[in-house]
Parts: structure tokens; C-alpha cells; sequence
């Protein structure tokens, strides 16, 4: 099985980009997997530190138990559980069949690039 890859982007413009070259480029060879986020305030509202946290404590953990998680991230259980949620909907995180959840990368890349406004 490939390493699993996945790279964040902030780009307003990439989503129709990145969709169309993965269509082209089909199921020949992993690529890598892009999650694109609009707008610098969109990844902000969505990734906060607080899930980040999560993230980072999940990759290469392997499967553990909310319960679990939110014991290594001295959080609340309810909370933790939420933020899993929102994870779960951007593909950062996966649940499990026995209900667990895993960080299925094995490297998370950011691609963010600042520039002077027009």
C-alpha cells in the first residue's frame, strides 16, 4: 500500500484546477491527496489549534478511541468529539469500523503563500 500524502492549500482559484487534473491523471498512480481551502480565514475558522492538536496527535498513533484522544489532549470528551466531526468532514481524520479514529496520512504538507495586496 502507498504512503498516503496529503497537501493543504489556501488558493481561491486551485479547486476546478485540482479536480481536473485529477480526473485526467485517473486511477494510473497516487498522486497525493489535496485539500483546498478558499481563503486564509476558511482554513483558520476550520482548522484551529485546538484540532490541529488532534491531528497532530493521531498521525502515525494509529487507531485510538475518542475517549482516548481526548485524554492525550487534556480535553473534554464532548469537545473532542465535535472537533473529530469536523475533521472527519474535511478527510483529515477517519473513523473506524470499531468506532475508533485514525489519521490515515503518513505526511500532511501546508502550501500557504502570502503576497502584497493588489
Amino acid at each position: 500500500m502507498p504512503r498516503r500524502t496529503l497537501k493543504i492549500t489556501l488558493n481561491p482559484s486551485l479547486g476546478r484546477f485540482i479536480r481536473e487534473a485529477q480526473r485526467k491523471a485517473g486511477a494510473r498512480t497516487y498522486q497525493g491527496e489535496i485539500l483546498n481551502f478558499e481563503s486564509p480565514e476558511l482554513f483558520l475558522s476550520r482548522l484551529t489549534v485546538l484540532r490541529w492538536n488532534i491531528v497532530t496527535t493521531l498521525l502515525g498513533a494509529g487507531e485510538m478511541s475518542v475517549r482516548e484522544l481526548a485524554r492525550r489532549v487534556e480535553r473534554d470528551v464532548k469537545r473532542v468529539h465535535g472537533d473529530v466531526a469536523v475533521l472527519t468532514d474535511l478527510g483529515l481524520v477517519e473513523r473506524t469500523k470499531a468506532n475508533g479514529v485514525v489519521c490515515p496520512f503518513d505526511e500532511i504538507h501546508v502550501d500557504l503563500h502570502l503576497g502584497k495586496a493588489a
